[in-house]
């Protein structure tokens, strides 16, 4: 005897959906199908439509805009470096943190150090305890 396989709804579901869709009969009119191939023919695809086409600049534009490019280029390094500056620049002191004057102020240092200190004091006492017991442990 073999064994029961378990159906489940939507297999059943899926059959009988597939039974139905095996019972349909369509048929389609001849004037429904001439409407249907007139309207896939009237549509025309837009790859086919002509683009117009970008007229090339003939070599003469490139070599005109390149001469008046770097001619530009001349003008404004020219006009750059012939002008003379109005006022000769001051001379800077030689020792700038002698020209400032020093400002006088009441300050204190803070103490922090304290807990560093201690962690410090800490760290070190850690250390010692770790190297004695290595020491023990090796036999020395």
């Amino acid at each position: 005897m073999a064994p029961q396989t378990e159906v489940k709804p939507m297999d059943k579901l899926a059959k009988r959906l597939h039974e139905d869709a095996e019972r349909i009969e369509v048929s389609v009119s001849d004037e429904l199908d001439r409407r249907i191939e007139a309207s896939l023919l009237a549509v025309t695809p837009e790859t086919t439509r002509q683009r117009p086409v970008a007229s090339a600049r003939p070599p003469l534009f490139w070599w005109a805009s390149t001469i008046t490019g770097i001619a530009a280029a001349v003008a404004v390094i020219a006009i750059v470096n012939w002008q003379a500056p109005d006022q000769p620049v001051a001379d800077v002191p030689l020792n700038i943190v002698a020209a400032v004057p020093a400002i006088d102020l009441k300050t204190e240092a803070a103490v922090l150090t304290s807990p560093l200190h201690e962690e410090l004091d800490n760290l070190q006492s850690d250390l010692k305890k770790a190297e004695e017991k290595v020491r023990r442990d090796i036999g020395l």
